[in-house]
């Protein structure tokens, strides 16, 4: 689409009940981001009021009819997802606005590629519009759905505005607190509240990269009763319960006692008995805790509303009736949304032609996705099953896929960090992740990295490997998929987001991407990944090297761009006073050359020797390094290379980055460290 232009949706697809618009946006260096935010107006153009605003603060509407999806990886920076259910839309909102602002006086003509998309209930791509000339805009309309008497309709807007989300909002109506000792006490507050909020109802606080004062405090309706001054940040309708990180103490006469639980594991005999109680289990509480429920399904087109599960349906298909493990229904508006799960556990691979029935059944019966779960991960380009869609026929059915990595970061995403509605859903999500994570549940994510796993590390060790070597390809696939699970197993804990970073144009093929690394790996024997962790000062490098058997985590973090480098140097040596004394620390400067380098150890008494000798070298940052030897098994035993990727991540993270000053954007007017001398 071009700027200005308009379509009705319901000429590109039948499907367009539900929604998802994508919002996206790249960089040379893959950090750029900006927040999506959305606003639902009436027919005088201006919001209702203050909860007609959507942003990263208040991501969800409570009737369903929006929810901000998150951050899914590109190829050079972010895509932001939202998911539009517009049979639930109140008939009093005319239109619905999507927009998206950088904030710290970042302006998206730093970023590339900024993009929207709009695809239909079955996952299907409708439309695509590109943003031009947004070079000073620090916040965007990228477009809007708005009401044609019973038709939906986008159109392509691409205005914007140089005063950053408090103008867009403003102009719709939002009101805006902007008040500088408000905000500067909100601060203050939130620090000394801060351990009592994790044990107690909390709101939901924004990054802290994102400048508090142009968020609005919600405004209260025509009518209502005045109360006391809020805050300059939106509390969320209800309280969220959170369940407290302190173990409470138990009164088990002795260690041998376990607590009794709402689903057990210790009868679970044979992958079969796993797939049953998995799905099941799974199922019981995606309808109980409806949070949870939707956020599962939400991504896949299911709309708001009533769900109910079911396990072990018998379904005919010709002479032999199909049983998929479970059935999601979600109705709305006296519509049906419908979705056949096919579930496998421990290292059970899906079986094509299960799914290639499970979607001809789902084609036949109106059905609108086939949902697989296993412990297996998909990649961008490569499914793991392939089927053949019939094309001859009016209904399309979705293919998703689940990975338990991902259910169980959702499940540690709403009770350790977000909180959920009511105390009992708590404790369901605490029995969930209980036995997710529980040895016997087969559960466990990603677990085996192929059996071209040792053919390769022996051709790496003896130089037999050539390029073009399938099984090398096979393990790039294994190795993104290992890195991928990290990324949720951290950002669970952290309850921040932690996306894998990959350093290639946009619109690569996926293919060509993975085969290009797979010739890298035959020539230099290493498997290399990078995250970026929300907060941290820099990008988190992951090196496997095949030849040595080491790991190498590494983070490089820029020099500040005031004060004198021997002070940059003791700043950050104190910093990282409870770090290991192995951490490896290396001056960066300009040039080919690389500056001084040293271990922590023998750092501390001697800050000093970091900064280089000659006069006028300029230092543009630090590189901070810890190696350990790798697993070198295939599977996720103790002393396999899944588990010692996990560990390696897991402690750099918390023994080093933890302790590096939180992420601040460097001006654009910057030149970069001061010179020495």
């Amino acid at each position: 689409m071009v700027k200005g232009s308009n379509v009705t949706l319901s000429a590109l697809s039948d499907n367009v009940g539900s929604v998802i618009v994508s919002l996206g946006w790249g960089s040379a260096t893959g950090e750029g981001d900006a927040d999506v935010s959305v606003l639902l107006l009436d027919l005088n153009g201006k919001v209702r009021s203050d909860t007609d605003f959507y942003f990263y603060n208040n991501p969800v509407a409570a009737d369903g009819s929006v929810q901000l999806l998150g951050k899914t990886p590109t190829v050079d920076g972010n895509e932001d997802r939202i998911s539009f259910d517009l049979t639930a839309v109140p008939a009093h909102v005319d239109r619905i606005v999507v927009a998206a602002s950088r904030y710290n006086g970042a302006r998206f003509g730093e970023l590339e590629d900024v993009r929207l998309s709009l695809a239909d209930g079955a996952g299907e791509d409708l439309l695509r519009f590109v943003v031009d000339d947004v070079d000073s805009m620090s916040a965007i309309i990228f477009g809007e759905l708005y009401r044609r008497g019973d038709e939906w309709k986008f159109r392509a807007v691409g205005q914007g505005y140089d005063t950053g989300l408090a103008g867009l909002a403003t102009d719709f109506g939002v009101d805006i607190e902007d008040d500088a000792e408000a905000v500067e006490a909100q601060g203050d507050e939130a620090s000394e509240d801060q351990e009592g909020m994790t044990a107690s109802a909390s709101v939901d606080e924004p990054s802290p990269q994102r400048a508090p004062a142009v968020v609005p405090s919600p405004r209260q309706p025509e009518g209502s009763e005045s109360r006391k001054p809020t805050t300059a940040r939106p509390r969320t309708a209800k309280k969220k319960v959170i369940l407290p990180k302190v173990t409470k103490k138990t009164l088990a006469e002795n260690e041998s006692w376990r607590e009794a639980r709402l689903f057990p594991v210790s009868a679970l005999k044979s992958d079969r008995d796993r797939e049953v109680r998995a799905t099941s289990v799974l199922l019981s509480v995606m309808a109980q805790v409806p949070e949870f429920g939707r956020r599962l399904t939400a991504a896949f087109g299911a709309p708001a509303g009533r769900m109910e599960t079911f396990a072990e349906v018998t379904l005919p298909h010709g002479d032999t009736p199909r049983r998929p493990d479970g059935v999601i229904r979600v109705e709305r508006a006296g519509k049906l949304w419908t979705a056949l799960v096919e579930t496998k556990t421990n290292g059970n691979a899906l079986k094509a032609d299960q799914v290639q029935a499970y979607m001809d059944i789902a084609a036949r019966r109106g059905y609108e996705a086939v949902i697989t779960l296993s412990n297996d991960v998909a990649l961008e380009g490569s499914p793991l099953v392939d089927v053949k869609i019939d094309g001859r026929r009016k209904h399309k059915v979705a293919l998703w896929h689940l990975s338990w990595a991902e259910v169980t970061h959702q499940a540690q995403m709403l009770i350790r960090h977000e909180g959920v509605g009511n105390a009992a859903h708590a404790w369901l999500l605490q029995e969930l992740l209980y036995y997710l994570q529980h040895d016997n549940s087969g559960c466990h994510g990603f677990q085996n990295m192929g059996p071209a796993w040792v053919p390769v590390r022996n051709g790496i060790d003896d130089e037999t490997l050539c390029q073009g070597d399938s099984r090398a390809l096979e393990v790039v696939e294994s190795w993104e998929r290992l890195i991928r699970q990290v990324c949720l197993g951290l950002g669970g804990e952290l309850g921040q987001r932690v996306l894998p970073v990959q350093r290639t144009r946009r619109g690569a093929d996926p293919g060509v991407r993975r085969s290009g690394f797979a010739d890298q790996l035959c020539l230099d024997g290493k498997l290399q990944a990078e995250l970026r962790i929300e907060g941290t000062p820099g990008i988190l490098a992951v090196s496997a090297d095949l030849r040595t058997g080491k790991l190498r985590t590494s983070i490089e973090i820029p020099a500040p761009e005031q004060g004198y480098p021997l002070s940059w140097v003791k700043r950050l040596i104190r910093n990282l006073e409870e770090a290991p004394a192995t951490l490896h620390i290396e001056t960066l400067v300009d040039g080919e050359q690389g500056g001084p380098r040293g271990t922590l150890e023998r750092l501390r008494p001697e800050p000093a020797d970091m900064l280089p000798k000659g006069s006028g070298t300029r230092i543009t940052g630090f590189r901070l390094s810890l190696v350990k030897s790798m697993g070198s098994s295939r599977g996720n035993a103790e002393s396999g290379f899944i588990r010692s990727v996990d560990d390696a991540v897991h402690r750099f993270y918390s023994t080093v980055v933890v302790h590096l000053d939180r992420a601040t954007p460097r001006r654009a007017s910057s030149k970069g460290g001061a010179a020495t001398g």
